[in-house]
């Protein structure tokens, strides 16, 4: 599950992936794996925490994409929550760079094959 957190200006956060991930440099949304009998919404709201400090609830998170990409090793299906309300000042706190970006600068981003999907659909919810 990924965020697209979005400002009072109308601008999205992305991070990027840190030295030693895989596809690291390139610029993705915040979010994470779901685990075991987790739900999207609760697994987002807890890596939201766990990597930007903030907090939000399951309520404050609107469907805006879905991606399907199968990787070497894995078939990733990535759900995309729209958030514009939370709590707290978003802070990098995995090590990773951070920016906050117009919806039309999202194309101009290198981003992994998984997440290139999502931007027409986000571009054309917000």
């Amino acid at each position: 599950a990924c965020a697209v957190l979005v400002n009072a200006d109308g601008q999205v956060l992305v991070t990027d992936r840190p030295a030693g991930k895989d596809m690291a440099g390139l610029w993705e949304f915040p979010g994470g794996k779901v685990e075991p009998l987790e739900s999207p919404e609760a697994a987002l709201v807890r890596e939201l925490e766990e990597e930007l400090g903030i907090r939000t609830a399951a309520s404050c998170l609107a469907p805006c994409g879905f991606a399907s990409h199968a990787y070497d090793k894995v078939n990733l299906v990535l759900l995309a929550f729209a958030i514009r309300k939370w709590q707290g000042t978003p802070t990098a706190r995995e090590g990773q760079r951070m920016q906050w970006v117009p919806v039309n600068g999202l194309f101009r981003l290198e981003m992994p094959p998984a997440d290139r999907p999502l931007l027409g659909q986000i571009a054309a919810v917000l």
